[in-house]
């Protein structure tokens, strides 16, 4: 029999999951409400469960989350609500008496922790952070890489993510550019990549040290580069002649679900990267510590000209190393940002691709394939989904993430903002997470 869901947060994210549950497990999931503050944007997806195949769903605002679980005897909420909204949303609908499936990070802070556990505890429902970097079969491998031995133990971990200027700008024009909402990218997005290490060493951080700012983004910034006066938006006349604008109007979904909804709330899907009001950083450097001894050196800069990862993983018998470019370069017109681009450049010396190498002492280094798999986020969306929507399968990599692990994954995060603020190292202990 299928469960009955519900999606609190109606933005561009919550397409994935309703798309999932009409086309790829409509024998496993029923919807059955929709949930969020905005009118315009409950619209937009009461529509577009009309063209999956769905009838009229009930609507609900923010204050309804009781009401709508009792009403819809909703089984599971997908929560894809702004970050600083989770902790309140989530706690909310475990007491009202639903499971929890939470898009990362889990929360911004260690209060919001302590509130989504006690409110587990209380209640006896559950909840799941949807980690889909754990299933990208790319990342899988060198899960398996190392739980096989094939490195020994692992002594450290040297993590570069590098988000590209499409990608990594859009950051800086959304909500997110503000810490308080988003807990800065160390929070939203390194909270993907501290899970990754956590998960593919399979152990909990202890200890972080923070450096970084804002350096390149910023009304300061474009002030002391010359850039001169710029419009407060992207959606303005002659805004393709300006590479850092978004045009809401270039793309359908985005002009219904952001700039026809302004009207309700206010909000800016498309505000200028160089305008004022950014507080969060775009060059973050951490060093983290381990439980089990291992230490990740990371670094993440939010405007390259490329986008995507390297990763090594040291250990007593060797080395792995996995290479990922999900962006050669920032040349088409592709709406979505946090996509990779398939576009081809001809005799560049970059290209979109992946490769993880494998070096043992004494030994040269050999290529491991990668199981290719489709879909989004290198074909982890869809792993992902069989696994939220389907019976449980005994996983020996152990990929869907618990309360635990998404706590583990935004501490390294919560305790890099405490050291950026103190100039110190943060015992991850003293935070008194959940």
């Amino acid at each position: 029999m299928a469960r009955r869901y519900a999606v609190a947060g109606t933005g561009s994210r919550a397409r994935d999951y309703v798309r999932a549950i009409f086309q790829e497990h409509p024998a496993d999931a029923e919807l059955v409400a929709l949930l969020d503050p905005n009118p315009g944007r409950l619209a937009f997806h009461q529509q577009y469960v009309a063209e999956l195949g769905g009838g009229p769903l009930p609507q609900y605002g923010a204050d309804d989350l009781e009401l709508m679980v009792k009403e819809q005897s909703v089984d599971r909420v997908i929560v894809t609500s702004p970050d600083y909204t989770h902790a309140a949303v989530v706690s909310r609908l475990l007491r009202a008496g639903a499971d929890v499936i939470v898009e990362k990070p889990l929360t911004i802070d260690a209060e919001g922790t302590r509130t989504i556990a006690a409110a587990m505890a209380e209640s006896g429902k559950s909840v799941v952070v949807t980690f889909n970097y754990r299933y990208s079969p790319r990342n899988s491998a060198l899960r398996q890489l190392i739980a096989d031995g094939a490195i020994g133990t692992v002594t450290s971990v040297e993590f570069q993510w590098v988000l590209d200027t499409r990608h990594g700008a859009d950051y800086f024009r959304r909500w997110h550019r503000e810490k308080r909402n988003s807990g800065g990218l160390l929070v939203h997005k390194a909270s993907h990549h501290f899970d990754l290490v956590n998960w593919w060493i399979a152990s909990e951080p202890t200890r972080v040290f923070a450096s970084g700012g804002l350096f390149f983004y910023g009304a300061d910034n474009a002030a002391a580069r010359g850039l001169g006066p710029r419009p407060e938006r992207g959606t303005v006349d002659n805004s393709a002649a300006d590479p850092w604008l978004l045009d809401l109007r270039d793309d359908d979904a985005n002009r219904r679900l952001y700039l026809d909804s302004e009207q309700y709330d206010g909000y800016r899907r498309d505000q200028d990267v160089f305008g004022p009001g950014i507080t969060i950083e775009d060059n973050l450097a951490v060093v983290a510590e381990y439980a089990s001894g291992a230490r990740l050196t990371y670094s993440l800069n939010a405007h390259s000209p490329w986008e995507g990862y390297r990763v090594a993983v040291n250990g007593t018998e060797g080395r792995a190393e996995l290479d990922v470019v999900e962006r050669a370069a920032v040349l088409d017109t592709h709406i979505d940002p946090s996509y990779p681009s398939a576009t081809t450049i001809p005799g560049t010396v970059r290209s979109n691709g992946e490769r993880l190498t494998l070096q043992t002492h004494w030994s040269p280094a050999a290529e491991i394939q990668i199981p290719q798999a489709p879909g989004g986020h290198g074909g982890g969306d869809t792993l992902l989904y069989a696994d939220l929507f389907q019976a449980p399968t005994n996983d020996p990599l152990s990929r869907a993430a618990t309360l635990r692990d998404g706590i583990n994954a935004i501490a390294v995060g919560i305790a890099a903002n405490h050291s950026l603020t103190t100039g110190h190292p943060t015992n991850i202990p003293d935070l008194n997470l959940a």
